[in-house]
């Protein structure tokens, strides 16, 4: 068993992260159930909400799902309190600090605290909140008056360190191959893990580019606590993203991801005619080499970067040519889709048997 400051903080089973991808619920379930941390993105509803669609020009509603943004938010946990109940399974929140959702972010920590005091069990399941995309020290006081684990994700050991001043309990450290938010320089997990991990006192865990067993023992042998996967965990049998986005996903190489204009910043996708379409756009008003700043990229067509969010017609119809889908380059290294338990339970097993097998072929007594 491998046991960890992460495991440690939250008292889960596996060292593992299913990074927050919008209102996935059936996956964040499964993944709280095998023993990992169970992620829910406020992203979904934030888009819903007045204060972002008139941003972006557009909302996604969920499925069968009635009432205000805020009320489906809180409505989201007592689901998902509901599917862990049996395992006992621990969940949490990712929500994005990004200016443009500011309005929503509060709305968002008023409703975990809320929800967390309405239901005893759900305070003791609902354990962190993962925030990203923005500056911590802006919504420190907010949060930690929730009185709940605080994660944050960062791009750079610059970022680590403002979180660590911020009081975060745990700190992500995500490469640039990682999919969907990305940072705007291309500083990647080999890099930047262990550079984070140097400059900063608390746990430090590693996303982009993870997906099994023996990048789970890279990520600790570079110092870290555990991993972040969201790009593996889309290709899985309980995960709420399209067929199509999980076949492509399985059937695409390492070289078939592309950087382009998000929603909020730069963001990552699988190859296809419409995301290759947005990355001509997204270079086009780039001057620099890093797809530039925030403010060399506000004119790329709302319309298209909006496909990410609202899903889009090509998803629903299958078109594989017209959908943008995110995912990260380790879409190169996936090739099935498994049960979220049957990917656990054998990222674990090659784990251990990683760990014990580079003792006998490297270490001489």
């Amino acid at each position: 068993m491998i046991q960890t400051a992460l495991t440690e903080l939250l008292g889960i089973k596996y060292p593992i992260i299913q990074g927050g991808m919008g209102y996935t619920r059936n996956l964040a379930a499964a993944a709280s159930n095998a023993g990992a941390l169970g992620l829910v993105g406020a992203a979904t509803f934030a888009f819903q909400s007045r204060n972002v669609q008139g941003w972006m020009g557009s909302g996604r509603r969920l499925p069968d799902e009635e009432g205000t943004p805020y009320e489906q938010f809180k409505r989201a946990f007592h689901r998902l309190a509901k599917a862990t109940m049996e395992t006992k399974g621990v969940f949490g929140l990712n929500l994005m600090l990004a200016s443009e959702m500011a309005n929503w972010t509060g709305q968002a920590i008023k409703g975990v605290k809320e929800v967390r005091d309405e239901d005893p069990d759900i305070r003791d399941r609902f354990r962190v909140i993962v925030t990203s995309a923005g500056n911590p020290l802006n919504w420190a006081d907010a949060i930690k008056s929730v009185g709940i684990k605080w994660f944050h994700v960062v791009p750079s050991v610059k970022h680590a360190k403002k979180a660590e001043e911020a009081g975060v309990d745990l700190i992500v450290a995500s490469g640039h191959e990682a999919g969907m938010h990305i940072a705007w320089e291309p500083v990647h997990s080999m890099v930047l893990l262990p550079a984070v991990v140097q400059a900063v006192s608390v746990p430090v865990v590693g996303a982009g580019g993870f997906c099994d067993g023996a990048s789970l023992v890279a990520a600790l042998a570079l110092g870290a606590h555990g991993i972040q996967m969201g790009t593996r965990f889309i290709a899985t049998v309980e995960s709420d993203f399209t067929q199509m986005h999980k076949d492509y996903i399985v059937k695409l190489s390492e070289r078939e991801t592309t950087v382009a204009r998000a929603i909020v910043g730069p963001g990552r996708y699988l190859k296809t005619e419409a995301s290759m379409e947005l990355t001509r756009l997204s270079v086009a008003k780039s001057p620099g080499p890093y797809l530039g700043a925030p403010d060399d990229l506000k004119e790329v067509p709302r319309d298209l970067v909006a496909k990410e969010v609202d899903g889009g017609e090509a998803l629903s119809e299958g078109d594989e040519h017209r959908a943008i889908m995110p995912a990260g380059e380790v879409a190169g290294r996936i090739n099935d889709i498994p049960t979220v338990k049957e990917l656990i339970d054998r990222i674990m097993k090659e784990a251990e048997d990683t760990i014990r097998n580079l003792s006998v072929r490297f270490i001489q007594e």
